[in-house]
């Protein structure tokens, strides 16, 4: 049976998702801000290239969040994590009694962020790894593989968990649930809290870490970092998993430059503060030293503010 699903953020990754979702026969609506992205949608369909083709997908609405009209089953939130409260009351009124949340953001606070508009035995928690990129607008392109994790906030199991992950791996998003999702959520923070302010800093793409041993040295110090204030929390991560998918970023992901430094220089404000700040304040809490994670941190709110305030020569 299908569901309406309704996709709050529809960038590179919720317009894949929302994508394969409406292939897959379910009722998708895309919720965003981006009036050329959402008037190429409406008027020659979400151009998905992928490895099974290049397509274009009709079956699906994309609108601004005041337009949406239905109350959705499901709404997957993938905004940045500083936009979540902003974006949820532009929807508040869409969410109905039985409207599950499913938030696929990086960093963390999400579901805090969340919990203020639904509760928590609403709330789905979920990492993803799969790749996509926005060409153009209505036009993204996703190659290579990926996974999604998740489970209920509160770790219930519940019915409508099965059919979240059932629709999604119809779709071929390859989706499990796991009920160590806070582990993968902490993993997916430490490798992205070591390799994007890396890259801001540097204004390089990943491989560029690789130019002398320091750079893997100082991303891995950051991973143990991060996965010790995990620990500290009570919660069970894998550091050699993390530590071979940064080394492996540094050599396989040539020419890809993170979010974060996209974000920098396209003068967005970045994410540091839901990731590398969202540790450090986890860290002093719980009393475990995170001097590299506070340094680039640091490093990055400074290269946000050179990109809001440029000199005049």
């Amino acid at each position: 049976m299908s569901m309406k699903i309704a996709i709050l953020g529809a960038g590179a990754m919720g317009s894949l998702f929302g994508g394969l979702l409406a292939e897959a026969g379910q009722q998708v609506t895309l919720l965003d801000i981006n009036d050329a992205h959402l008037g190429a949608i409406a008027a020659h369909g979400l151009r998905l290239e992928t490895d099974t083709g290049d397509r274009r997908i009709r079956n699906l609405q994309a609108v601004r969040p005041s337009q949406a009209t239905a109350v959705p089953d499901l709404l997957i939130v993938f905004t940045k994590s500083m936009h979540t409260r902003a974006a949820l009351a532009s929807v508040r009124q869409r969410i109905g009694a039985s409207t599950y949340v499913l938030t696929l953001q990086n960093g963390l606070g999400n579901v805090e962020a969340l919990g203020s508009v639904v509760p928590q035995e609403r709330i789905l928690v979920g990492v993803t790894t799969w790749p996509a990129d926005l060409a153009g607008p209505g036009h993204v392109r996703s190659h290579g593989a990926g996974v999604i994790r998740m489970m209920t906030a509160d770790g219930v199991e519940r019915p409508m968990l099965a059919r979240v992950v059932d629709a999604l791996s119809t779709a071929g998003l390859n989706c499990q649930a796991d009920a160590n999702v806070w582990g993968a959520v902490w993993e997916k923070v430490a490798f992205n809290a070591a390799l994007n302010p890396l890259c801001t800093v540097l204004n390089r793409s990943v491989d560029a870490l690789g130019a002398v041993e320091d750079g893997p040295t100082l991303a891995l110090a950051i991973v143990n970092e991060v996965l010790a204030v995990a620990r500290a929390s009570g919660i069970t991560v894998d550091a050699s998993k993390v530590s071979d998918n940064v080394r492996h970023a540094i050599v396989a992901h040539r020419g890809h430059k993170p979010s974060m430094l996209q974000d920098v220089l396209a003068g967005r404000p970045t994410e540091i503060e839901s990731i590398n700040g969202a540790v450090a304040a986890a860290a002093r809490r719980h009393g475990v030293p995170v001097p590299h994670t506070e340094t680039l941190m640091q490093l990055v709110r400074l290269v946000e503010a050179q990109a809001a305030h440029p000199q005049t020569p």
